[in-house]
């Protein structure tokens, strides 16, 4: 049986709350446990897309959670819990009745991040997940010894052409359909015609950005450096990078910059929707449309 999280299950949560496998390395980072009190209150607000199930089974039970931010294309796994039973038999059926949940907000994809030596990797790869990229996060947070602050600013409505030319220059075609390019400007631009960006998600407890820093740029390092140092308002809390496998390049000026890195996570995608284009054969004259032939009623031919 398979029903929605209530607030009966929170004996249950507050069990398995420190063996729980986390899906959302971003929301994880920044907003800490996503079992903790507040992320558990905020499955109540009913103007959050943000949903969590139970599956019954065999005496035991698994509980995972799904995520959707209004505007965009796909939905995130957050988390499953507990971790030691991920070979509950309704875990299959647990994933697909949040894969329906996600459709419902218009999601056309479900994305979950995995450490590529879990177990949980084959899971979810016979659950329908495939890979489509890679990503490690760094703890640039010690990142501040050089490097300036200053060619770092706030991107604004009008710099987003920029921002997503500058997308789907780095970012490979097959990615587009499920990671789209950018629609709204949350992050750091730097200058030189926007070559660089960095989205930026941030909670009570960290700061992540995911760069797409053009490989024709100068001085990566001294960047790097001094994006961490443009942070507005940060407080003491921590910072990451999460460097995608087609950005690959920066990772060995992160690792000589003292950064620390994570192991390799693996990105996948479970497809809700497919993309179906079908040639249609378009009349030139739209049906019901009449047309009014031009008369010539004399030609006069004039010699001089």
């Amino acid at each position: 049986m398979i029903r929605s999280l209530d607030l009966l299950d929170l004996p249950y949560i507050a069990r398995y709350r420190n063996d729980t496998l986390t899906l959302d390395s971003a929301r994880a980072l920044t907003r800490g446990h996503p079992l903790g009190a507040a992320g558990f209150l905020s499955y109540f607000n009913p103007a959050r897309h943000l949903y969590a199930a139970i599956a019954n089974g065999n005496g035991s039970s698994i509980l995972g959670g799904v995520i959707h931010t209004r505007g965009d294309t796909f939905a995130k796994l957050l988390y499953l819990t507990p971790s030691s039973q991920l070979t509950h038999p309704e875990l299959p059926s647990l994933l697909d009745h949040l894969s329906i949940e996600a459709g419902k907000w218009g999601a056309f994809h479900v994305l979950a991040e995995i450490d590529e030596t879990s177990d949980a990797f084959i899971l979810l790869r016979k659950a329908g997940f495939s890979v489509y990229a890679w990503q490690r996060m760094w703890d640039v947070s010690n990142l501040t010894d050089a490097g300036s602050g200053s060619i770092w600013k706030r991107s604004r409505s009008v710099d987003l052409p920029a921002i997503q030319s500058l997308y789907y220059q780095i970012a490979p075609a097959l990615l587009h359909p499920i990671e789209p390019a950018p629609n709204r400007p949350r992050g750091l631009i730097s200058g030189d015609g926007i070559k660089c960006y960095a989205n930026m998600t941030s909670g009570a407890v960290g700061i992540m950005f995911t760069p797409l820093i053009h490989p024709e740029v100068s001085n990566v390092g001294e960047r790097l450096v001094g994006l961490v140092k443009a942070i507005p308002d940060r407080r003491s809390r921590s910072v990451y990078f999460c460097v995608r496998s087609y950005q690959a390049w920066l990772e060995p000026v992160l690792e000589d910059l003292g950064a620390e890195a994570t192991s390799r996570q693996a990105v996948m995608v479970k497809h809700l929707t497919h993309l179906v284009r079908d040639q249609e054969t378009v009349p030139a004259v739209p049906s019901g449309a009449t047309i009014q032939p031009s008369r010539v009623t004399r030609i006069d031919k004039r010699t001089g």
